[in-house]
Parts: C-alpha cells; sequence; structure tokens
C-alpha cells in the first residue's frame, strides 16, 4: 500500500492493537486518521508517533456507536483528505464486563452489542458510500466468537461472532464492487484488555497451553490487518483468520 493518496480509518486507534495498526498503516504510506472515544491522551501519542516517522496523521474524537459519532468521523476525515476512504479498520469494542446471564440486564446487553457489532454496522453503512475499487475494509473480531469466550464473556463472545457473520455477509454484498471485507480473530494478545478484564493466573495457563508457549503482540495483529489492506492480499475476501499462536483451531 506504498501509496501516499490512500485514507485509512482506524476505529479506537490510539492504543493497544489499534495503536498498533495506526502506525503499520502509516509506515506503509497511508494517511491515518485515528478514532478514540474517551483517550485523547493516547490517540494524540499515536499521531505524534506516525508524524515522527513521517506520516500524515489525523485524530477525530467520536462514539461510532451511535450514527451522529460516525458521521463525524467521516466528515472531519473528508475535511482533511478527501472524498475517498480506502481501508476502513472496525477495531472499536470491548467486554465492559464480566457478567453471567443471571446478572444481565437489557441495557448491558445492549451496550455490548452497540459497542462490538453495531459499531461495525454503522462505520461500513458510512464508509461504503465513499470507498472505489480496491478498498479493504478489516473487522476485529475474536476467538471468543469461535469457542463462546471465557467466563461471564457471553455477550461480548456473542457479538463478536456476529462481526464474523456480518464479516461474511459483506463480502458477499460488497465484492462486486472490488472491495474486500474480511476479519481477524485475535485469541491472547497482551494488551490493556486482559490486564483489566484476565486474571494473570489465567493468562499464564493460556500461554503454557499454547503450541508457541507465550501471548501473542499486538504488532501481530497489525502486520496481519496491514497484509489485508495492501495490494497483496486481493483475492482474499470473507475471511475470519485465526490469530493465537495455535490455542484453537476453527
Amino acid at each position: 500500500m506504498k501509496n501516499h493518496s490512500k485514507v485509512a480509518i482506524v476505529t479506537g486507534g490510539g492504543r493497544d492493537i489499534g495503536k498498533c495498526i495506526s502506525l503499520k498503516l502509516a509506515s506503509m504510506g497511508a494517511k491515518v486518521v485515528v478514532n478514540y472515544y474517551n483517550n485523547s491522551e493516547a490517540a494524540e501519542q499515536t499521531k505524534r508517533e506516525i508524524e515522527e516517522q513521517g506520516g500524515e496523521c489525523l485524530v477525530v474524537q467520536a462514539d461510532v456507536s451511535n450514527w451522529e459519532g460516525v458521521q463525524k468521523l467521516i466528515s472531519e476525515t473528508q475535511a482533511a483528505f478527501g472524498q475517498t476512504i480506502n481501508v476502513l479498520v472496525n477495531n472499536a469494542g470491548g467486554l465492559v464486563a464480566r457478567k453471567k446471564v443471571t446478572e444481565m440486564d437489557s441495557e448491558f446487553w445492549d451496550k455490548v452489542m452497540d459497542l462490538n457489532l453495531k459499531s461495525v454496522f454503522l462505520m461500513t453503512k458510512a464508509v461504503v458510500p465513499h470507498m472505489t475499487e480496491g478498498g479493504s475494509i478489516v473487522n476485529l473480531a475474536s476467538q471468543a466468537g469461535r469457542d463462546g469466550g471465557g467466563g461471564g464473556a457471553s455477550a461480548y463472545a456473542t457479538s463478536k461472532g456476529a462481526v464474523m457473520t456480518f464479516t461474511r455477509s459483506m463480502a458477499k454484498e460488497l465484492g462486486p464492487q472490488g472491495i474486500r471485507v474480511n476479519a481477524l480473530c485475535p485469541g491472547m494478545i497482551a494488551t490493556t484488555f486482559h490486564d483489566v478484564f484476565t486474571k494473570s493466573e489465567i493468562r499464564s495457563k493460556v500461554a503454557s497451553i499454547t503450541p508457541l508457549k507465550r501471548e501473542g503482540a499486538a504488532k501481530e495483529v497489525a502486520d496481519l490487518v496491514g497484509y489485508l489492506a495492501n495490494g497483496e492480499a486481493t483475492f482474499i475476501t470473507g475471511a475470519n483468520i485465526d490469530i493465537n499462536g495455535g490455542l484453537f483451531f476453527s
């Protein structure tokens, strides 16, 4: 993708996997739009790092789980970089909290679905009219979407499973326009997500039973996103690609 005319939006692009994806796409020549919701400091730091390596970056605060926020993100992107959007990475998402089904109320369920699934739908709906042939959408699903997730993660796992299905549907729908749609299903990746929601003993156990005997790195996920976004993956679409060190085989 070493083409400085290409524009890439990364939702939740300020930290962890999102940050690494933003840096990767910038290193490949894209003008990167780093979206964030509430961590402006991390987003601005990502922007500084992109600019230090000679890239172009725009930071946009927006809640991509609602249409108004999505429209704001698209509007500011186009004002800065023009009408065409070449790459969309739907990375924003989260577990919110670990809750058993008997502990959930409908508001919690809706919040998780909005964050992980509705955001992907809204961003795709908003970006596709501005994508041309050769465009690429990469969604961040999860191993949880395949295996149901860990304890108290049923809402999260369900939302990520739906992202996988939506990815397949969009690959069929958008393929005739020359737009590819793929998703990644990361396993245990060393990020703030697991710092907050996964006990250290569980992380150690998972690493020990993983064939590669370790957690993954955010950069490894970003490198795969970069491959799917560029001109070398032109016959890959509708794929939900596992990246988990061999822990789970789909």
